[in-house]
């Protein structure tokens, strides 16, 4: 325990200096106003910004791509209480019971319902994660090739199985992702792969342009053009304040909606989305008066904006100690950091203690600037609403094409990030999840990597995978979990070919 605090201690001399403070600061601010934005989302936003981190150090930049995740938690629930608009899918619950208590004139209690909760939620979740973190990674350390492959197959299954669309096109988009990982120069043999003769894929497909292609672009061009107008409630500071019953009514769905949501983060999957579906539906079966919900119940606010924070910095658990990706939103941070030439995993905490420490650090931090900015400045940022999208994408097209050529300066980048952009576009027509695509780009050169050391330590034989205790355990919970998604989708099959045939004999 000493050595924790002495290694916070650490990250809080790293978090206070000026110019990671002020990074912080921007995170937030900029995941605030991403977080109220329909259309644009945190993922779209880090996506964006992530060209600028360039220039930075591997701490300013991680810092303030966080910040805009887990700031973009706070923001959603604003345009959510006061306009019945999610500004980010994780909000779609607090749209429900928070516009009706706005419609009842209570506005103020539910905004500050919603960011003392989230801020209760985000600050347990990073005791949780300083906590847990550090000796995660020690247990990992003792992790070969073959057990670091099983559990990269295990968080791809576990990711497919945890998605609401079909598992099938979720692991087709993730092993697409893997094969555009293929492209560029093979690290062990020196050759050229896929590269069609063009210099600049030696290195391989770029993340940033393929993740701002896919979310930046592609998010906008499959968003329709609208403008949010009409009257929007300005709550004034005095107004905030909830009343003693509403606070009394708030404090079990924060407490269980802050231990569920960082439970949930930890799994593999769009945590804080399915956090925050899963809070509102456990505090509508606690709740002595089901049939408030949907008219106004505070329970139904301060639930679910607690979960899906909590689950945002769960997320990281996985992230920090395995280096392995949860979601679309982990893989981009964790490319943010492979730039920086800094390998996310179990040899973070000993390697990198300043970046580590820093940026937990940082969290505590952000998570107090947080509940500084939502409440006194709610007026001002719904005023952002009312920026016509005619005027307001063409400028967010244009930082992309800029923020994409000046990693590199090179036109092939700004190339894959418009086609990519097209694919993005192409993928939400049919139906298709681009989240996981990224993940696999991310994953496949430390997949590969530790594939190929797997089967150079065994000769080319394919039994090391089972003859090792923990590979073989990874790979029979991954076996595990298609075998239930095939059973689900066999019932699923047998229900409807049952309700054919009741409709036909009624006929």
């Amino acid at each position: 325990m000493e050595t924790t605090l002495d290694s916070l201690l650490l990250g809080f001399s790293v978090a206070f200096r000026p110019d990671v403070l002020w990074y912080a600061f921007l995170g937030c601010l900029v995941g605030t106003l991403v977080g109220m934005l329909p259309g644009i989302g945190p993922l779209a936003g880090i996506s964006i910004l992530l060209p600028i981190t360039f220039g930075l150090d591997a701490t300013k930049a991680i810092v303030m791509l966080a910040g805009i995740y887990y700031g973009s938690q706070y923001g959603g629930s604003t345009t959510s209480i006061l306009l019945r608009i999610p500004g980010e899918a994780a909000s779609v619950m607090t749209c429900i019971d928070g516009n009706a208590m706005a419609r009842k004139g209570r506005a103020g209690p539910a905004l500050c319902i919603a960011a003392v909760g989230s801020f209760i939620a985000g600050t347990f979740g990073v005791i949780m994660l300083t906590v847990i973190a550090p000796p995660l990674a020690v247990v990992a350390l003792r992790f070969g090739p073959p057990e670091y492959t099983a559990l990269l197959v295990l968080g791809l299954i576990f990711l497919a199985y945890m998605s609401t669309g079909s598992l099938v096109r979720t692991l087709l988009m993730a092993a697409l992702g893997l094969l555009f990982g293929t492209v560029g120069i093979d690290v062990m043999t020196g050759h050229f792969r896929y590269s069609f003769d063009i210099p600049e894929l030696g290195d391989g497909l770029g993340i940033v342009p393929v993740a701002v292609g896919l979310f930046g672009l592609g998010e906008i061009l499959a968003t329709p053009s609208r403008q949010v107008a009409g009257p929007v409630h300005r709550p004034r500071l005095r107004e905030l304040w909830p009343s003693r019953q509403e606070w009394r009514q708030a404090r079990m769905p924060i407490a269980r909606g802050s231990l569920l949501g960082f439970l949930i983060g930890i799994i593999p999957g769009s945590a804080h989305i399915i956090s925050s579906f899963l809070s509102y539906a456990v505090e509508r079966r606690v709740s002595a008066h089901p049939e408030e919900f949907g008219k106004g119940a505070v329970a139904g606010v301060a639930g679910p904006e607690s979960a899906n924070n909590a689950a945002s910095t769960g997320a990281f658990v996985p992230m920090l100690a395995l280096g392995i990706p949860t979601g679309p939103v982990t893989a981009v941070l964790i490319a943010a950091l492979l730039i920086h030439g800094i390998p996310p995993g179990p040899t973070l905490v000993a390697d990198h203690p300043n970046v580590f420490w820093g940026f937990v650090a940082s969290m505590y931090v952000g998570n107090l600037m947080l509940l500084a900015l939502n409440l006194p400045l709610v007026g001002l940022f719904v005023n952002l609403l009312r920026i016509p999208y005619a005027y307001l994408y063409p400028l967010i097209i244009m930082f992309c094409v800029i923020g994409v050529y000046e990693v590199n300066h090179s036109i092939v980048d700004v190339w894959i990030m418009l086609i990519m952009g097209v694919v993005g576009y192409a993928l939400k027509k049919f139906k298709f999840d681009p989240a996981p695509l990224v993940l696999g780009l991310v994953i496949a050169p430390i997949f590969e990597m530790s594939l190929r050391q797997s089967l150079i330590m065994s000769d080319g034989g394919w039994l090391i995978f089972v003859q090792r205790p923990i590979a073989l355990a990874l790979l029979v919970v991954s076996a595990a979990l298609l075998a239930l998604s095939a059973l689900s989708f066999l019932s699923a099959r047998r229900d409807w070919r049952a309700r054919l045939a009741e409709e036909a004999a009624d006929s």
